[in-house]
């Protein structure tokens, strides 16, 4: 949704260049960020961990994240993982939601929250019409939406650049595993 009359419908896989800038009275913003959502509890993110800091570019890292719930009721998150490719041979968006999962915790309850990312889910069309998957920095962020999101961090995939083909890998397995009081 527009957050303003007159605006236009906006998303959250924008370029940098859709952004606001201020030379328009327009601003792109939607009026609610992806993944938006109310909730009668509150919830920490921490630990932010990644399995790797160099992955090959047929590789895949695990990116592991504490979600606690900080509030007295009991809730569920929905946990989102982003990822950004901020140099790439062509624009890519500022992000992206590579993965998601629900966790329902009760008040003061934690769990570790893992994401496995294959570095096919980091593809795009490249300048030859061609899929591939290039080396590179790739940002990490992780949090309840697109606008919240408090841990990031970054890792590179090294190696040569490489075309991906139908059978490439876009799921992204998810595990959740309770934590001890």
């Amino acid at each position: 949704l527009p957050a303003a009359p007159g605006a236009q419908p906006s998303t959250y896989l924008r370029s940098r260049n859709a952004a606001g800038t201020g030379n328009s009275s327009v601003d792109p913003a939607p009026l609610f960020a992806f993944g938006h959502g109310l909730s009668y509890t509150t919830f920490g993110y921490s630990d932010l961990m990644l399995s790797a800091d160099d992955v090959p570019t047929d590789g895949a890292v695990e990116i592991s994240c504490t979600v606690r719930n900080t509030g007295d009721t009991a809730g569920t998150e929905v946990v989102q993982l982003y990822l950004g490719d901020p140099v790439a041979s062509v624009v890519r968006p500022v992000r992206w939601l590579a993965g998601f999962t629900r966790v329902p915790l009760a008040p003061g309850e934690a769990c570790r929250v893992a994401f496995r990312v294959h570095a096919d889910r980091t593809s795009f069309t490249g300048r030859g019409g061609t899929r591939i998957v290039e080396p590179g920095e790739i940002t990490v962020a992780v949090g309840g939406a697109s606008d919240n999101l408090p841990l990031t961090c970054s890792f590179t995939l090294c190696g040569p650049s490489r075309a991906v083909r139908a059978d490439r890998i876009l799921d992204t397995p998810v595990t959740v595993h309770d934590l001890p009081d």
